[in-house]
Order: C-alpha cells, then structure tokens, then sequence
C-alpha cells in the first residue's frame, strides 16, 4: 500500500516490488531493485526514508523516519543491504552491504557502517557507531562512537551511561519523563498523519519489452535444375498431344 502524507508522497521506482500488506508512506524513495515484503512499514515520520538499490526489507521489519521541529532523525538503508524480519530501524543510517538480522534495533543517530552485520536481537543504541570490521554478535549491545559492543547481562551499564529520552523526544530526564513523552509523541503523530490518504497500490513491475525474433529465411534447397526444366518439357508435350487429340475426335464426329 502507498500512502500520501500530507504534501509527501513515497517515489518507488518501476522494478522495485511492494507487497501487498507492506505499507510505504510520506517521504519514502526506494531506489530500483528493492524488494519490500508483507507485512513490513517504510514511514517518514518528519524526516525522509531511502532505501538504496537492490536492498531487501522483510517481513514486518519497520524502517522508520524519526523527527520533529528541533530534531530530524533520517532512516538511510544504503545498497545491497538486507534488512531482516521483525528488525527495527529508526532514523538510523545503515551503509552499503550491511545485514541487519532478525528482531535487531538500530535507533536514531546510530549508524551501521558498510559490510557490519547485527546478528539476531542485536541492539545498536542512540548516536552509536559501529565501525567496519565489527560485529554486534546475538542479543548483544552497541554503544558509543565508536561502538563498544556489550553482552546482555551489561544492559544495565549501558542504560546508566544514555540520556534517551533527552537525545530522542529532547525531554529532560524527570521523573515523569515517560508520560510526557507519550503525550507529545501522540499530539505530534496525530497532526503528522491527520491527511494521510492511500494514493496506490503497490506499482507493478514494468512489463518486459518483447523481444523480437529475426526470421531467419528458410534453409536453402538443392534443385537440380535441368530435371526440373525436363519435367516441364514432358508435361507441355503431354498437353499438347491430348489437346490434338481432342480436336481430331471433334472433326472425326462432325463428318
């Protein structure tokens, strides 16, 4: 499904394919050879999404756009990447020939540099950067600029050294900063989607140019021409002697 978001809408290019059940809306542009699959949401939410060329999303994944008036948060999937069922990934930058696995969360400001791979349940937290070369193994944690990659017992050393709710929804960490930044985030998604329309379906693939086929000329034929030029001699002289023939019986009856 395509969906138009206020003055926004997606520019998906004539090869890529769009399930169904996946819904691409606002200021999305997936690039040629793209293959987004049921059930997955590419969303602009105040900032834009690209998806680079040949890259997958599946099933369920999101790849979101995350921003507002004092903050934007672009969601970038660069070429060749794969992005796996159930991943998470909002206003992230995700380089060339990455693989984000099953149920792995990329969060706003990280970015996931060119061939780095996040196993299954891997977390790549606010601002971080996970250079070239590492690798964020299961369920483990990606923290820091550069990256430091933690082990899940570790959550809560990593949780001590972020201010997200300060980096994400620019609130100051109070005591009911969770409620606040329900409320706001709902006022701000209310007013972002209030002219949402679906515009399309999914486009379909440009059809193939037929191909022509150059008629090939028919095989050639040995004659051997003097025995043709033989029969025709045959038959006229056949011809001939019964036309005789028949104008002999014709005088022959008359008398």
């Amino acid at each position: 499904m395509i969906v138009s978001s206020g003055a926004k809408k997606p520019n998906v290019h004539a090869s890529a394919y769009v399930a169904p059940t996946a819904v691409v809306s606002g200021d999305v542009t997936i690039e040629e050879g793209c293959a987004v699959l049921y059930g997955a949401v590419v969303t602009a939410e105040g900032a834009p999404v690209v998806v680079g060329a040949n890259s997958v999303i599946m099933e369920n994944a999101v790849i979101r756009g995350s921003g507002g008036k004092v903050m934007q948060y672009p969601c970038t999937i660069g070429e060749s990447c794969i992005v796996g069922p159930g991943a998470y990934v909002v206003g992230a930058t995700i380089e060339p020939g990455a693989f984000i696995a099953s149920a792995a969360k990329i969060f706003n400001g990280a970015t996931v540099e060119e061939g780095v791979s996040v196993a299954i349940g891997g977390i790549v937290h606010v601002n971080s950067r996970v250079c070239k070369g590492q690798h964020v193994a299961m369920g483990h944690i990606a923290h820091g600029n550069p990256a430091t990659i933690y082990s899940p017992d570790r959550a809560e050393e990593v949780h001590a050294k972020m201010n997200f709710f300060e980096d994400v929804f620019n609130l100051p960490n109070t005591g009911d900063v969770r409620a606040k930044a329900a409320e706001t985030y709902s006022k701000f998604l209310r007013a972002a989607h209030a002219q949402d329309a679906v515009s399309a379906e999914a486009p379909k693939k440009a059809p193939p140019k037929p191909v022509r086929k150059t008629e090939e000329p028919p095989p050639t034929q040995n004659v051997e021409v003097e025995k043709v030029v033989d029969v025709m001699f045959v038959e006229l002289e056949e011809a001939r002697l019964r036309r005789e023939a028949a104008i002999a019986r014709e005088k022959k009856g008359k008398r």
